[in-house]
């Protein structure tokens, strides 16, 4: 019996031994993994060229997870780039010795108008330093071309194609459908320009929305047309000339003689020409660097010995209450955490808060609002606005100590509303019957099965016009204009940068440089390091993390593809709060 026990004992023990020794060796190979992944070991050699490959979808920031790369659930057909990392590969590429140009080649690529500015404005200061920029392409987006016009040279392929065709805004409407369903959506607003209902109560754009958003895009345009012009050394009437031909339906010789580019080349002759002008030979292999290449490549300008720091806070996506473990979007619970910790940091001299948001829940718009209040009784806080600081997005910038923001970015659209969905007329056709007890008058008040009373539908316009004259009177207060004439600019109407700035909105036009220089301006530091909040996530947080609901939000990409969109959609008007400080759309340049 005790030799049985014996041999018990020492196979379990051998069992948990070959166990343990299974798991190590398991975690160092998937270490190893991981590694390969998200190590290139690159080493910049002299004559070198930066890669900018604009391909996909644009975003302020992305943070590469090996994870999700070994698991495959990044989409290769729409890779996400990081305007943030793109931005700093054009500085690291001006200041390094080592790059002598820039190599711009275009696929598919979409992004917004505010953030192509910014990308062309880098390259532009790039120029500066005398190096070279080539674009080529086989098929030139209209996002890409405006931003390779800066190029010293723009070539497109014999048998390519160029897409310059204007702007257009074109909604979808679900008024039809909820119809058909038996869905009536109960809509209290303020703000004759608030737009945001509108897909859910009408089958066409209002005059006042049809109003606001050609003078918008005509105004986005205007500046566009007037970058090509200058860098292509044309007018503009004849880049609208162009436009209205349709360039990516005539032939390409047309494009050259129209001097929208400078000449057709095939890629391989476009490679023998980067060849030349980094100083190789024919037979040399082209030495490029990638934009993830720089990362980890040092910026000089950045180097310094003070402690002193500008922090940036990114917020992007729509606004939302309550916390996320998502990167996606922006939570008060988790921005007002963020903000908390750079109001302590007293390494930190002052806060650009980059943002980039439609809006969303006013109720989390507020806190948020209140936080950068809070922060800003401590150190100069500097709003940057990117494609869109719009409705919750301005309300959370309103109170800054200045405002900066591109020519083409969004902003405004100070309104509020609130949607109750009505499905009475869906449980009839379905044969659903509801009925109901309850103690006081208004006890079953946000019954979706039936109708609004006229009581409730009062007592629910009151308390959004309490919300809108609290939105009103924080943007008055903020941007020190009275409360009358902030009014005439509020009413949900939407602008460009540049009609901001003309109207009090903002302080100043230009990018996130420009509103760090004026952080330090307003901090009274000269010498100073900038540091990025919230921080990205390296494989090891992502892994010890519970990263569970953005590994479900990339399965979901994975699957449905380009239907998730929709998918996305539902979830938010399922999710959000029912007052809302939001746009109703997204305007990308493609």
């Amino acid at each position: 019996m005790k030799g049985f026990i014996k041999t018990v004992f020492a196979s379990a023990l051998g069992f948990f031994v070959a166990l343990i020794i299974v798991s190590i060796l398991s975690v160092g190979i998937f270490a190893g993994m991981v590694a390969s992944v998200s190590s290139s070991g690159f080493q910049l050699k002299e004559k070198s060229f930066l890669h900018l490959k604009l391909e996909g979808l644009l975003k302020e920031r992305t943070s590469s997870n090996p994870l999700m790369e070994l698991l495959g659930l990044y989409n290769n057909d729409m890779p996400e780039l990081g305007l943030d990392d793109i931005l700093s590969a054009i500085k690291k590429a001006k200041e390094n010795e080592n790059i002598k140009g820039i190599y711009i080649d275009s696929k598919a690529f979409s992004a917004s108008s505010a953030s192509l500015q910014a990308i062309r404005d880098a390259l532009v200061d790039f120029k500066t330093s005398k190096k070279f920029i080539v674009a080529y392409a086989d098929y030139y987006t209209q996002g890409a071309y405006y931003i390779s016009t800066v190029a010293d040279k723009l070539v497109l392929n014999p048998q390519g194609g160029l897409d310059l065709h204007g702007l257009s805004v074109s909604p979808t409407y679900y008024k039809g459908l909820l119809d058909k369903l038996g869905v009536e959506m109960q809509v209290f607003k303020v703000g004759a320009y608030k737009s945001a209902v509108e897909p859910f109560t009408s089958s066409k754009m209002s005059d006042p929305n049809r109003e606001q958003l050609l003078g918008f895009i005509n105004d986005i345009w205007g500046n566009i047309a007037a970058d090509i012009a200058k860098s292509r050394k044309i007018t503009v009437q004849q880049v609208n000339l162009a436009a209205d031909k349709l360039p990516l339906l005539q032939s390409q010789d047309s494009i050259v003689s129209s001097k929208l580019v400078d000449a057709l080349m095939y890629e391989t002759d476009v490679k023998n020409y980067l060849r030349k002008l980094t100083g190789l030979e024919k037979k040399d292999q082209l030495r490029a660097a990638t934009i993830t290449d720089l990362k980890d490549v040092e910026l000089k300008s950045s180097l310094t010995k003070s402690m002193d720091k500008i922090a940036i806070l990114y917020a992007e996506g729509e606004i939302t209450s309550g916390s996320s473990t998502s990167d996606e979007g922006i939570t008060n619970e988790k921005y007002v955490k963020e903000i908390e910790k750079l109001k302590d940091d007293e390494n930190v001299k002052a806060v650009v808060f980059r943002v980039n948001s439609p809006g969303g829940s006013a109720y989390a718009s507020e806190q948020i609002w209140k936080a950068i209040t809070d922060l800003k009784a401590v150190k100069p806080v500097v709003v940057s606005m990117g494609d869109y600081a719009a409705s919750g997005g301005y309300y959370i910038s309103c109170n800054a100590s200045k405002i900066v923001a591109e020519p083409t970015s969004l902003t405004g659209s100070i309104g509020i509303f609130g949607m109750f969905p009505n499905v009475e007329g869906l449980t009839q056709k379905l044969g659903l019957s509801f009925d109901n007890v309850k103690t006081n008058k208004l006890s079953d008040f946000g019954d979706i099965t039936r109708p609004m009373r006229e009581e409730e539908k009062v007592i629910l316009q009151a308390y959004i016009n309490r919300g809108y004259e609290l939105f009103t009177k924080r943007c008055a207060d903020g941007r020190k204009i009275p409360i009358a004439k902030l009014k005439e600019i509020a009413q949900g109407h939407i602008w460009s940068g540049t009609q901001a700035l003309k109207l009090g909105l903002i302080d100043k036009l230009g990018g996130l440089d420009v509103a760090v220089k004026e952080a330090a301006v307003l901090a009274k530091t000269k010498d100073y390091s900038t540091a990025e909040y919230p921080e990205k996530s390296d494989f090891l947080t992502n892994l010890l993390s519970d990263k569970k609901e953005q590994l479900k939000v990339n399965l979901v990409k994975e699957y449905l593809g380009d239907d998730y969109q929709m998918v996305s959609l539902m979830k938010k008007v399922k999710n959000q709060d029912y007052i809302q400080a939001r746009l109703p759309y997204i305007i990308s340049v493609r």
